[in-house]
């Protein structure tokens, strides 16, 4: 690649990041290329496609954050502690970071990374539930993919009331705990998804609140 191309790639990059995080994976590509200071053509030409940008500039970046929620979550002792501070690192993610939302919301399967990104967090997440139900802390009818409800309730109300109240998802989310626990457990209709409605589901979600 040319020094002038390598140039205009790497702020291609960096307004990517910032724009994507301010407003998710939505963010308009000609708004990128603009505070980039380069043409609209200019970012087709280096790019091609929303999900190529995106590939560039995001999956380390969201590995590392989602890692880093379930090291935690796992390496706490107590079960049920490491379950709620999973939920609490997951929603706050969610609220604080845009881009990590619509990466959970698996709403680009054309971006491969991502998409193994999401499929990773799954995978822990059933070792958190499973941990919590097994202590006995966590009501045993939760199935893992009933945190779809949680993320996709919480990613609306973070949207939402990002300017109004950054904070309401904490609110939310402590209601959701208390009824989480094993003491708090009454009979539930219907079953849980399964894996294949999970994912299903999952990529039904409206792309904004």
């Amino acid at each position: 690649m040319r020094a002038d191309a390598q140039r205009n790639a790497d702020k291609l990059r960096q307004a990517a990041t910032e724009l994507f995080r301010e407003r998710g994976l939505d963010a308009p590509l000609k708004e990128i290329a603009r505070r980039a200071g380069v043409s609209h053509g200019t970012l087709y030409n280096l790019f091609g496609t929303r999900e190529a940008l995106i590939n560039a500039v995001l999956p380390d970046l969201a590995v590392d954050r989602l890692e880093a929620v379930a090291t935690r979550a796992l390496d706490c002792e107590d079960p049920w502690e490491g379950f709620v501070g999973y939920l609490e690192g997951l929603c706050e993610l969610q609220a604080a970071d845009p881009a990590i939302s619509d990466i959970l919301s698996g709403r680009y399967p054309g971006v491969g990374p991502l998409m193994t990104a999401c499929d990773r967090t799954f995978a822990v997440t059933q070792q958190i539930v499973e941990r919590a139900r097994d202590a006995g802390a966590l009501r045993p009818d939760f199935a893992p993919e009933d945190i779809l409800f949680i993320l996709g309730t919480n990613a609306a109300l973070a949207r939402a009331a990002a300017d109004t109240a950054p904070d309401a998802w904490r609110r939310f989310l402590a209601f959701m705990v208390d009824g989480l626990r094993a003491e708090a457990a009454h009979p539930l209709p219907g079953d849980p998804l399964t894996p294949a409605q999970f994912f299903e589901v999952l990529s039904n979600f409206p792309a904004k609140a």
